[in-house]
Protein backbone atom coordinates (compact mmCIF):
# COMPACT_ATOMS: atom_id res chain seq x y z
CA UNK A 1 0.00 0.00 0.00
CA UNK A 2 1.10 3.33 -1.14
CA UNK A 3 1.86 5.53 1.69
CA UNK A 4 -0.95 8.92 1.77
CA UNK A 5 -0.90 12.32 3.77
CA UNK A 6 -3.25 12.66 6.45
CA UNK A 7 -5.36 16.02 6.59
CA UNK A 8 -4.37 18.49 9.67
CA UNK A 9 -6.99 16.99 11.65
CA UNK A 10 -6.36 13.50 10.90
CA UNK A 11 -2.97 14.09 11.69
CA UNK A 12 -3.95 15.22 15.40
CA UNK A 13 -4.35 11.67 15.65
CA UNK A 14 -2.38 9.59 13.68
CA UNK A 15 0.58 11.95 13.22
CA UNK A 16 1.29 13.86 10.30
CA UNK A 17 3.65 11.88 8.23
CA UNK A 18 2.38 9.88 5.24
CA UNK A 19 0.85 6.10 5.94
CA UNK A 20 -0.96 3.73 4.36
CA UNK A 21 -4.15 3.44 4.68
CA UNK A 22 -4.02 0.31 6.88
CA UNK A 23 -1.37 1.73 9.10
CA UNK A 24 -3.87 4.89 9.83
CA UNK A 25 -7.11 2.69 10.69
CA UNK A 26 -4.74 0.86 12.67
CA UNK A 27 -3.78 4.71 14.59
CA UNK A 28 -7.26 5.44 15.30
CA UNK A 29 -7.99 2.34 16.66
CA UNK A 30 -5.31 2.46 18.73
CA UNK A 31 -6.72 6.35 19.48
CA UNK A 32 -10.29 4.91 19.92
CA UNK A 33 -9.15 2.36 22.30
CA UNK A 34 -7.05 4.79 24.43
CA UNK A 35 -9.39 6.92 25.39
CA UNK A 36 -12.33 4.43 25.22
CA UNK A 37 -14.22 5.91 22.61
CA UNK A 38 -16.40 2.79 21.76
CA UNK A 39 -19.84 2.81 22.41
CA UNK A 40 -20.17 0.03 25.72
CA UNK A 41 -23.46 -0.83 24.75
CA UNK A 42 -22.75 -1.49 21.13
CA UNK A 43 -19.07 -1.96 20.06
CA UNK A 44 -19.06 -1.03 16.86
CA UNK A 45 -20.08 2.46 17.38
CA UNK A 46 -17.38 4.81 18.11
CA UNK A 47 -18.64 8.01 20.19
CA UNK A 48 -16.20 10.79 19.18
CA UNK A 49 -13.88 13.17 20.84
CA UNK A 50 -13.56 16.65 19.83
CA UNK A 51 -10.26 15.57 17.87
CA UNK A 52 -12.76 12.89 15.37
CA UNK A 53 -15.71 15.21 15.60
CA UNK A 54 -12.94 17.51 13.26
CA UNK A 55 -12.57 13.89 11.48
CA UNK A 56 -16.25 12.53 11.26
CA UNK A 57 -18.22 15.59 10.23
CA UNK A 58 -19.09 16.90 13.44
CA UNK A 59 -20.87 14.00 13.93
CA UNK A 60 -21.16 12.61 17.61
CA UNK A 61 -21.27 8.89 16.75
CA UNK A 62 -20.47 7.00 13.76
CA UNK A 63 -20.41 3.56 12.80
CA UNK A 64 -17.25 1.27 12.44
CA UNK A 65 -18.04 1.37 8.42
CA UNK A 66 -18.72 4.62 8.08
CA UNK A 67 -15.73 5.77 10.03
CA UNK A 68 -13.73 3.99 7.58
CA UNK A 69 -15.27 5.97 4.90
CA UNK A 70 -15.16 9.03 6.46
CA UNK A 71 -11.14 8.65 7.18
CA UNK A 72 -10.62 8.47 3.14
CA UNK A 73 -11.64 11.70 2.59
CA UNK A 74 -8.99 13.13 4.98
CA UNK A 75 -6.01 11.23 2.88
CA UNK A 76 -4.48 12.40 -0.13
Amino acid sequence: MKPLTPSAALGEVVGAKPLPRTEVTKKVWEYIKKHKLQNPENKRNIDADDKLKAIFGGKKQVTMFEMTKLISAHLS
